[in-house]
């Protein structure tokens, strides 16, 4: 048993409130971020020996994985960030079981997108593409399999300037297991991003001045992103061809970094979404005075969430507003980007990301332990994994803030 104050003394830190820095937290996304904080701006010897190309581990389940993408556009209100965009357009990706695998593997993002990612992280020593060469697991426009209604819906945020690919592992896993999956990309909140028409939007946030005011209207307006994503993927005219699979009294939402503080920010406003998952993210937005009545689970780095050191809602004020389930779990040897595909990605190029735990390992953990926490909440299937620490992930630990201990 340790206490809680003891892991959190080399807190990190959020994501800048300042003005942006570029070459370091500057970098903006996946490999970038890394790459750019650890002020080499090369690849490491694994790269640079001609290994294989980066790849993202197999999910568990027993279902091949399908995805597909959507462009969605809510004349109802207008860009939060640009002025004159009188719509806010977004894209999505859904993943779902599919019947069977297809015949094109999933580009994990587009050249395009690679080379400003890398470009705005002064990253030149690699080649462009480098992230475009991805292998994911799942087949583009694979046929969905399931019955009417049989799918719960999970809804997927990425950390503030980082793609929604950033979370593919995770959405790959929970669709093999009988999960439909969307992802948003929050438009100029992102350093890039594609849509059909070709057009590449960047990311107007990074570029702001950040204070309490900016994150609390971030999280609001990815909030309200999500509702609106609900309202086309289970209104009476959905725009995905699979949404009859949908459960709509199945959904619930997980989010990583400021994705996490969305998570909140989102089952506050609709209460479509059942349950929810905050990783690694500090909130910004309070919960509501009555505060939240349904499942919740904290899952984060030890070294993080030092009351008055980082700003925000800390997670200490977050647990008290929880009324419902709630567990407050932490990873040993975690960093930020441990949760993300990130973690994996950096290991395969030999790049450190100041990590004490393996990516695969750090991927496996948080796949297992979301994929346990929607099992248990959508499915009414318990899971003896959430009642307390397990031999087979020694690195968790369970959380009893009201002792201040973690074991």
């Amino acid at each position: 048993m340790s206490q809680m104050n003891d892991h959190r003394i080399q807190a990190e830190p959020r994501e800048p409130r300042g003005p942006r820095r570029r070459g370091r937290l500057a970098a903006v996304a996946g490999l970038v971020a890394v790459m750019a904080a650890t002020g080499l701006g090369q690849a490491g010897p694994a790269f640079a020996a001609g290994a294989a190309e980066p790849y993202l581990p197999a999910p568990t389940g027993s279902r091949p994985v399908g995805t597909t993408s959507l462009y969605l556009k809510d004349t109802s209100r207008p860009d939060p960030w640009v002025p004159g965009v009188e719509a806010r357009e977004l894209m999505v990706s859904l993943w779902y079981p599919a019947k069977a695998p297809g015949r094109h593997r999933a580009r994990y993002m587009t050249p395009k997108e690679s080379e400003l990612l890398l470009k705005d992280g002064d990253i030149t020593s690699v080649p462009a593409d480098t992230l475009s060469r991805v292998r994911t697991n799942a087949f583009t426009d694979a046929r969905p399999a399931g019955g009417a209604h049989s799918l719960p819906l999970i809804v997927l945020s990425p950390g503030h300037g980082k793609p929604r690919s950033e979370l593919t592992a995770l959405a790959e896993e929970l669709a093999s297991r009988g999960y439909a999956v969307a992802a948003i990309d929050h438009t100029y909140e992102n350093v890039a991003q594609t849509f059909p028409d070709g057009r590449v939007t960047t990311c107007v946030t990074c570029e702001m001045k950040k204070d309490p005011t900016v994150w609390e209207k971030l999280e609001k307006g990815r909030a309200a992103d999500v509702s609106f994503v609900l309202d086309e993927l289970t209104g009476a005219h959905p725009r995905w061809k699979g949404a009859r699979l949908i459960d709509t009294s199945r959904i619930a939402m997980s989010g990583q970094s400021a994705g996490g503080a969305s998570t909140l920010a989102a089952m506050a406003a609709d209460p479509r979404l059942r349950a929810g998952v905050d990783v690694d993210g500090i909130v910004e937005t309070a919960l509501p005075e009555a505060g939240l009545s349904r499942p919740f689970l904290l899952l984060g780095k030890p070294a993080t969430y030092t009351p008055g050191r980082l700003g925000g809602v800390n997670w200490e004020d977050v647990w008290a507003g929880l009324h419902g389930w709630k567990r407050w779990l932490l990873v040993t040897g975690a960093a930020h980007t441990s949760f993300t595909d990130l973690g994996v990605l950096v290991d395969q190029l030999g790049i450190e990301d100041g990590a004490d735990i393996p990516g695969a390992r750090a991927m496996a953990i948080t796949r297992r332990y979301i994929a346990a926490f929607f099992d248990q909440h959508l499915r009414g299937k318990p899971q003896p994994l959430l009642n307390g620490p397990s031999a087979d992930h020694p690195e968790v630990e369970f959380c009893t803030p009201e002792k201040k201990t973690c074991a």
